[in-house]
C-alpha cells in the first residue's frame, strides 16, 4: 500500500485523474514480461494498481529486471539486498532508473522514485517499463525474453553522410533563398531562420543524414521538419 495520507479537494481530482491513466491490460503484460524475464521464484501479484506497486515498490525485482538484460558478469546492479530499511528500498529503486537510463532509456521515459514509492504516478511506472521492454527487443542482442509482440520494436535511425557536392549544393540553394546572392532579394525569404541554422550545423560538422537536391529546395521554401522528415527514419 502507498505510504501517503488522503487526498482531498483539487489535489484529489488531480490524483483520480492521474489514477486513471493506469491501463490494467498494460500491467497484465508487463507482469508476465518480467515474471519471464527476471525468472527464479517471484511470486505474481493479485491484479490492480496497488497491488503492482506494492510488488515492485522495494526495488528488488526492479534490479533484477535490469540485471536480466545484460549477460551475466555484466550486470550493472552488483548487489540487490533484500532490506525492510526505506531509505535503502528507495536506493534500490534509484539504481534500477539509473541504469535504465544506461541501458538506452531517455529522461523522459523515466518515472520518478516517489511515483512508484509514494504511488503517485503508476502510469508513468508502467510507461517506464514498456519503454525499457521496447528497448530490450530492440537491441535484438539474445537476452530479451517474452514475446515478441508484448513490445513495439524502436525506430532506427539511418545515418548517412553529404558529400561535398551536396552540401555546396544546399549552400547555393540556402544562400539565394535567403537573399546572400548577389542581386538576391527579400521578397523571395519564405523560409523560416531555422533553415539558416540548421544548414551551418550540417556544413560545420559532421552531417548524419542526406538531402537530395529536391529535399534540399523543399527546404530552403520553407518546408518544416515534419514535412521534409529530416531524420529519415528506416
Amino acid at each position: 500500500m502507498a505510504n501517503r495520507g488522503p487526498s482531498y479537494g483539487l489535489s484529489r481530482e488531480v490524483q483520480e485523474k492521474i489514477d486513471q491513466k493506469y491501463i490494467l491490460d498494460l500491467e497484465a503484460r508487463l507482469v508476465d514480461w518480467i515474471i519471464l524475464q527476471v525468472g527464479g521464484n517471484i511470486e505474481r501479484p493479485e491484479p490492480g494498481r496497488l497491488n503492482f506497486q506494492s510488488w515492485l515498490k522495494d526495488g528488488t525485482i526492479l534490479c533484477r529486471l535490469i540485471n536480466s538484460l545484460y549477460p551475466p558478469g555484466q550486470e550493472p546492479i552488483k548487489k540487490i539486498p533484500e532490506t525492510k530499511m526505506v531509505f535503502k528500498q528507495m536506493e534500490k529503486i534509484s539504481q534500477f532508473l539509473h541504469a535504465a537510463e544506461a541501458y538506452g532509456l531517455i529522461t523522459g521515459d523515466l518515472f520518478q522514485t516517489v511515483d512508484l514509492w509514494e504511488g503517485k504516478d503508476m502510469a508513468a511506472v508502467q510507461r517506464t517499463l514498456s519503454a525499457l521492454g521496447s528497448m530490450a527487443l530492440t537491441k535484438d542482442d539474445g537476452q530479451y525474453r517474452g514475446e515478441p509482440d508484448w513490445f513495439h520494436k524502436k525506430a532506427q535511425g539511418n545515418r548517412r553522410e553529404f558529400s561535398e557536392e551536396q552540401l555546396r549544393q544546399g549552400r547555393s540553394l540556402i544562400g539565394m533563398q535567403m537573399g546572400g546572392n548577389s542581386g538576391a532579394s527579400q521578397s523571395g525569404m519564405t523560409g523560416p531562420l531555422w533553415i539558416k541554422s540548421f544548414m551551418m550545423v550540417w556544413t560545420e560538422k559532421s552531417p548524419p543524414f542526406v538531402l537530395s537536391s529536391s529535399e534540399l529546395l523543399l527546404l530552403a521554401t520553407g518546408g518544416t521538419p515534419d514535412v521534409l522528415q529530416l531524420c529519415r527514419m528506416a
